[in-house]
């Protein structure tokens, strides 16, 4: 059992996405500077196809950086 993945979700909505995505980089698992389809890595492949529509709807591209689909981050004690 791989301590990396994602638990089974059957929808994934952009936030849903984005707050994964998020996750894996404050862990330092990803960097925001790859591309967005290094998160296949950490997500069940069954499900990768879903989070790749949801993506697509939202006009993300595979290769467009974690960082652009994450966005900028906010810092609560700024």
């Amino acid at each position: 059992m791989s301590v990396n993945t994602v638990p089974s979700i059957s929808y994934y909505s952009l936030e849903v996405i984005q707050d994964e995505a998020r996750r894996l980089v404050q862990k330092g698992v990803v960097s925001r500077q790859q591309p967005i389809y290094t998160l296949c890595q950490y997500i069940p492949a069954r499900e990768w196809v879903c989070i790749e529509s949801e993506l697509e709807k939202c006009d993300f591209l595979l290769r467009d950086r974690i960082g652009d689909l994450i966005g900028r981050e906010e810092w609560e004690n700024d």
